[in-house]
């Protein structure tokens, strides 16, 4: 950490080599989220402590229970929270901007830490021995919370990607599981022509999340640093491929175009007007409870893959366990963290839940995971996310304005589905609002 004077206000946020500096500005020095930790105080030996956590994780709350009774001296209070998106960020930035009644710990996804570091509003966690328990996560995801020789979260679960279909259907028709994204178009267009009310996917306009992982796979790299300043590179030739892709898809009518994880998407999904979907891990979940009628009738498969590539998979969605400023007992916090999203008792409970694809290294064989599903018609659908799970690109990063830029995305999409511009143009105006919204903040800021 280090002090940079002659800046007009706020805080910048670099990362240089990948080695964050965060500049405190303005009036007075202020306090590292670090400095916040130590001057807790820390436990005394035999001292019996009690630390918030705030979370939306389903099935958490069984895995708080169980360190409770496994930990008398060191209890967790948990309190459940809406998910980040709706709610869940702004109650804790509340808490942090008032500096009282914000949590020990809380639930911050990986796409979210950069905005969190913006304002300092992390602990680092190497001082408390983070570091030594790098090998227990899956390398892509530790490096999410990973900044220079700072650890700023500790992983909890991710989506690896790959392609969910209606097998009776695709055999009926005559259609394989799609290898590539070629032979993906070929199926659907094969469908269309065998059912015109049936589609072999959606693309969702206001999911931006979504295609950000296809752009992830594709191998566009968003977001870098170059000196002291990031890199904004969403208008990349491999995301302008991916962009081109869905924009043919859907002036063909080859694919739908309503909102995911909507009421008329999951009857679609129930009545085989929607026969697949190329999502995460956890969108088994999704299927078996929102279409149970089609149990036995789905498969999955890899994702699709780009000619002339090696095997390529691709994330969406996934979160950490943070340790937030201010917080009390960050030593027994992380270590909290650490149980959390690596002990097989904890990962298991939270498998129950639902949360998703676990960060543990190795988490598979013998979890809860481990097993043929009824639903996929006795499938170990499993096998097929943890190769994914060990082919994401482990260079992608984010930048603290990533909710905005996923608001441009929607825009675009939405505007080009209406007859308003293409998928290119959504692209091109992501870039250049993207880089806008970075330079408000303060930051230095070039096209990549």
């Amino acid at each position: 950490m280090r002090q940079l004077r002659g800046l007009r206000r706020g805080r910048r946020f670099l990362l240089v080599g990948l080695v964050l500096t965060m500049a405190l500005t303005g009036c007075g020095s202020g306090s590292t989220s670090s400095d916040d930790g130590a001057a807790a105080g820390g436990r005394k030996p035999g001292e019996k402590i009690e630390m918030t956590f705030w979370s939306w994780v389903p099935g958490v709350d069984k895995a708080v229970a169980l360190w409770n009774s496994k930990n008398p001296e060191v209890q967790v209070k948990l309190e459940k929270i809406p998910s980040g998106s709706s709610g869940g960020y702004a109650k804790m930035l509340a808490a942090l901007k008032a500096g009282s009644g914000a949590p020990d710990l809380a639930q911050v996804e990986y796409q979210e830490i950069p905005g969190f570091l913006l304002e300092n509003n992390l602990v680092d966690l190497s001082k408390y021995g983070a570091k030594d328990d790098a090998g227990k996560f899956v390398e892509w995801q530790w490096k999410q919370g990973v900044f220079g020789d700072a650890v700023y979260a500790i992983p909890q679960a991710s989506g690896p990607m790959g392609f969910f279909y209606r097998q009776d259907l695709f055999d009926k028709w005559g259609i394989q599981p799609p290898k590539t994204w070629t032979e993906f178009r070929q199926a659907a267009q094969t469908i269309r022509s065998k059912d015109p009310k049936a589609y072999i996917s959606t693309f969702p306009p206001g999911n931006s999340a979504w295609f950000t992982a296809l752009a992830w796979q594709a191998g566009g790299k968003w977001f870098g640093v170059d000196g002291e300043s990031w890199t904004v590179n969403i208008n990349n030739p491999e995301t302008r491929k991916v962009a081109e892709y869905w924009d043919g898809m859907v002036r063909e009518k080859l694919v739908k175009t309503e909102p995911d994880f909507a009421n008329g998407w999951y009857k679609d999904l129930q009545e085989g007007a929607v026969v697949g979907w190329v999502s995460a891990q956890w969108g088994d979940a999704i299927l078996s409870g929102n279409a149970p009628k089609t149990a036995g009738k789905w498969r999955v498969a890899p994702m699709p893959q780009w000619e002339g590539q090696p095997f390529t998979s691709s994330n969406w969605g996934g979160s950490s366990t943070a340790v937030l400023k201010g917080a009390r007992y960050p030593k027994e916090a992380k270590e909290f963290a650490v149980w959390l999203n690596t002990a097989p008792e904890s990962i298991n409970l939270l498998i129950e839940g639902g949360y998703g694809w676990p960060a543990a290294k190795d988490a598979l064989e013998g979890s809860a995971l481990d097993r043929k599903y009824d639903f996929f018609g006795g499938q170990e659908i499993n096998d097929i996310f943890a190769e994914a799970d060990k082919a994401v690109d482990k260079d992608w990063s984010w930048v603290p304005t990533t909710a905005a830029t996923y608001q441009h995305l929607n825009d675009g999409f939405q505007k080009a589905i209406a007859g308003q511009g293409t998928f290119l143009d959504a692209v091109e105006a992501a870039q250049a609002k993207t880089e806008a919204d970075l330079k408000a903040k303060g930051l230095k800021v070039q096209a990549g």
